[in-house]
């Protein structure tokens, strides 16, 4: 994955490629370590951005500008790090900025995504696999999530 021109390690799909499927009660319980993760994320990514911005301001000193790139390559590592944190608990990451994540799901015999959001208490939505943020659905008692 790109973030304005350098690399940072894209997570995989996890609906489709995940043997985890959650519950709405396992993602729920896993929410704690994830919302750390997802805060950490967003921060970290603004960290990134600024090293970023900061290289991009014209002629920088070369002794300034090897600490600025090597900072914003630890940053970006950094980054990279705590989105693998997340696809090992089974979530995927959506969105950087936002620190949206998705929890593979099952329901009526067909993949699905719980979905959260940084600063929601706790899942709420899902939708369909390929319909996104976009597509969120609110979790009643009718559903019948599969672990």
């Amino acid at each position: 994955m790109s973030l304005n021109g350098f690399e940072m390690t894209d997570t995989h799909d996890a609906a489709a490629t995940s043997a985890k499927y959650f519950t709405v009660a396992e993602a729920n319980a896993a929410l704690p370590l994830v919302k750390r993760i997802a805060k950490d994320i967003v921060e970290q990514r603004r960290q990134v951005m600024a090293y970023h911005a900061q290289l991009q301001e014209g002629d920088l000193p070369n002794l300034e500008r090897d600490r600025l790139e090597s900072a914003r390559s630890q940053a970006t590592d950094k980054l990279n790090n705590l989105a693998n944190e997340l696809t090992d608990i089974g979530c995927e990451l959506k969105d950087w900025e936002s620190g949206l994540v998705d929890f593979p799901a099952r329901m009526d015999r067909r993949d699905v995504c719980l979905c959260w959001k940084l600063g929601e208490e706790q899942i709420t939505k899902w939708h369909e696999v390929y319909a996104g943020f976009a597509g969120r659905e609110p979790i009643t008692a009718a559903n019948d999530f599969e672990g």
